[in-house]
């Protein structure tokens, strides 16, 4: 109990108490019973957190798997130090087709799909598209669900198939490199340089929570940004504040961006 008072005090000021409890419950559990205890899908910031937790439970060893070579999404397993078996993380993997004569879908299509049929974000891992259609990673105690309502997506009906793990293809991400200047280094400024939009506009986008910064929904868009933070657009993909060059003569900000598409 003192490992989990401590962790809870650790997260409170950054508002991730809720989600340390939840793993730190699991990681408790697993310690009791000498076995394993698997959380939700996490994002990074989930996976941080978990990482965190583990780190500061006697006792406990993480894992994490999320299907894909390079996962994003993945589970967090809290494994008991004495325990020998093999941790089961409850996956399922799944390649969906659609005839792509006449419809083109995209990662948001399918996530909007599932968001239609009742799941919860943390069910789902990542979504890869592939030649084929999209391959994607599920918990699968959610399988005859999916099986049984994933039959269609916008107007394009999907054929849905299970396949092993090994045949996840590792997710391709373009990358387009971003020089710009900004006034200060607040994230309405960094975000509007690096979605191509104006200020104000991201300002307003901001105050509706479509944005987060290193997968935690933004606070304003005053809050500053630093090199290495990761900016997340609803609908738009990620971009990264890769560096920070210097000031220029006129005192801005000079700033190179990865945008993620």
């Amino acid at each position: 109990m003192a490992d989990r008072d401590k962790i809870l005090r650790y997260f409170k000021a950054s508002g991730d108490e809720e989600l340390a409890a939840r793993l730190a419950d699991l990681a408790e559990h697993a310690r009791k019973t000498s076995k394993f205890k698997v959380s939700e899908f996490l994002d990074p910031h989930g996976k941080n957190v978990a990482e965190i937790v583990a780190a500061n439970m006697e006792g406990i060893r993480l894992e994490l798997d999320g299907g894909f070579p390079n996962a994003e999404r993945a589970k967090a397993a809290f494994v008991a130090e004495d325990y020998q078996g093999k941790t089961d993380f409850g996956l399922v993997c799944y390649l969906v087709k659609w005839d792509k004569r006449y419809y083109t879908l995209g990662h948001r299509d399918i996530l909007g799909a599932f968001m239609g049929m009742g799941c919860e974000r943390e069910i789902l891992g990542d979504i890869v598209l592939v030649p084929e259609g999209a391959q994607f990673v599920s918990d699968k105690t959610f399988t005859n669900y999916i099986e049984s309502n994933l039959t269609q997506i916008g107007a394009a009906h999907v054929s849905l198939q299970q396949i092993a793990a090994d045949e996840l293809q590792m997710k391709e991400e373009k990358v387009k490199i971003i020089s710009a200047t900004v006034a200060a280094l607040r994230l309405d400024a960094v975000a509007a340089a690096g979605y191509g939009m104006s200020r104000s506009r991201m300002a307003d986008e901001i105050k509706s929570q479509n944005v987060k910064i290193n997968w935690k929904e933004a606070k304003n868009g005053a809050q500053s940004v630093a090199e290495g933070d990761v900016i997340s657009f609803r609908g738009r993909g990620r971009v990264e504040l890769s560096e920070i060059r210097g000031t220029t003569k006129k005192g801005r900000c000079s700033i190179t961006l990865k945008r993620y598409i």
